[in-house]
């Protein structure tokens, strides 16, 4: 074992044991899927977990296992240093969070774990200290199942020093990741990452209806699809292609973009040819053209960060 990994399991043996020793009164607002597997996590861990909802059955089965059911808001978040919030939105937090009394929130740590924008996030840090309160954003990028989990990815945002004093007990929920004091970063990656997902599956699916036309099941194409697109394609380009996104040289001489453009023209037309909708393979097409017409026809594939980006002269990397 080497020095440095020796320390690393030292590092994580004190993080365990201030963990378990890290017993936090909790109190969870909001008891949606994701709310309640938050609160259940928090009872696995051994904390003191009280539980608010506007529907206050959705509390039973967690007030069954321990917890403690506040009867008002204002009960709720004097009940607990530490307030984990998963609502709807900001405006749904607003909404019941200002039942609370006057004072209520005053010398408490608000995490909100509601889903918004940048610069809902921003609003809502002036809106909690002026309570009183502390203020951390978060956004949970796991399913239900996998919350508790010390792998599953929560995000964090706001000031470390108030991450740091709660940092054992935010593990409660799963492994965390602390971005930035800036209060927005936390949703500002969420929405980020979700783009990717989403623009990730949509592929996955456009190319599983494409050789479906061949009577090729979705199961099938996933095993030989996964393992390549991955591992073998877009881990090894995203690695390689970051640092020229970073310095906005593409230079291009293993491949560039009017290349690029050729082989989702085939995508498209071939689509076209079996009766698969179109408008996917014609978006990609269209921004390779903004690329190639903003001069970058001769730079790699990641130029088209450019393009996103918003800039069209083409950079010195171009050939």
């Amino acid at each position: 074992m080497t020095h440095s990994t020796h320390e690393q399991h030292e590092q994580a043996a004190v993080i365990g044991q201030r963990a378990a020793e890290d017993r936090t009164p909790v109190t969870v607002i909001g008891l949606g899927p994701m709310g309640a597997a938050l609160a259940e996590a928090y009872l696995n861990q051994g904390h003191p977990t009280t539980v608010w909802n506007r529907t206050p059955g959705k509390a039973d089965e967690l007030v069954a296992r321990g917890a403690r059911r506040a009867d008002s808001v204002t009960g709720a978040v004097t009940a607990s240093p530490l307030i984990v919030v998963c609502l709807k939105d900001y405006p749904a937090m607003y909404g019941v969070l200002e039942q609370a009394a006057d004072g209520a929130l005053a010398g408490r740590t608000l995490v909100n774990h509601s889903s918004g924008t940048p610069e809902q996030a921003r609003e809502a840090v002036g809106w909690a200290t002026g309570r009183g309160a502390e203020y951390l954003d978060g956004a949970i990028m796991v399913p239900v199942t996998a919350v508790g989990h010390p792998d599953a990815k929560i995000l964090y945002s706001g000031p470390r020093a108030v991450f740091d004093t709660h940092r054992t007990a935010l593990a409660a929920m799963g492994g965390t990741t602390y971005l930035g004091a800036e209060p927005e970063l936390a949703v500002l990656y969420n929405t980020a990452l979700l783009g990717l997902m989403y623009a990730t599956l949509n592929g996955f699916l456009h190319s599983a209806a494409l050789v479906g036309t061949a009577g090729v099941k979705a199961a099938t194409f996933a095993e030989l699809a996964v393992d390549w697109f991955l591992p073998s394609v877009v881990n090894p380009i995203i690695v390689a292609g970051v640092p020229d996104v970073d310095r906005g040289r593409y230079p291009g001489d293993l491949g560039n973009m009017e290349m690029n453009l050729t082989a989702i023209d085939h995508v498209l037309h071939t689509s076209a040819q079996q009766g698969i909708d179109t408008d996917h393979p014609a978006l990609l097409k269209a921004l390779a053209e903004r690329a190639v017409a903003a001069g970058r026809g001769g730079e790699n594939y990641m130029a088209m960060a450019e393009v996103f980006r918003g800039r069209r002269t083409g950079g010195a990397g171009g050939s």
